[in-house]
């Protein structure tokens, strides 16, 4: 940045700040789930996307459902639940109404990894908000997501 350039405005700020903690956030936890569990962020999120599932009337997610739930392309979601398939967390199978339907479920050894790791998602959520609270220009950001109570 120059002494020419046009400073950014409250909104841009706003969003630089937001895209700032929610990096050093997603790192953070990143750090501590693949050192604890052999784990990404996206496969921690997917693995419990996955986990709330049931049986019944619109138990099941679509696999664009997924996605958004994940914050990833359909492709790129695909792709990793194929991952976690070929590592024995998920397995897929038919719609029993809908034969074009492909049903994504968590196995035990996915659930077994899943518990195991939310402890660790927590406290690592939890550190990364601690540090970013004694950030001036983040701590307003942080008390938002710390008394936000939306549904994920």
């Amino acid at each position: 940045m120059t002494a020419t350039d046009p400073a950014p405005t409250a909104l841009a700020q706003g969003w630089c700040a937001l895209s700032l903690l929610h990096g050093r956030i997603e790192a953070h936890i990143e750090r501590a789930l693949q050192s604890g569990h052999g784990l990404s962020v996206r496969e921690y999120s997917l693995l419990d996307v996955l986990s709330r599932q049931h049986d019944g009337e619109g138990g099941h997610l679509q696999m664009k459902q997924v996605a958004d739930a994940v914050v990833l392309s359909q492709s790129a979601t695909t792709r990793l639940v194929t991952r976690l398939e070929d590592r024995g967390l998920l397995s897929r199978y038919l719609c029993p109404t809908d034969r074009r339907g492909i049903y994504t479920d968590v196995s035990e050894v996915g659930l077994t990894l899943l518990e195991e790791a939310r402890p660790t998602n927590e406290a690592a959520l939890r550190e990364a908000l601690d540090e970013a609270a004694r950030d001036p220009g983040l701590a307003p950001l942080v008390r938002a997501v710390e008394t936000l109570r939306t549904p994920c």
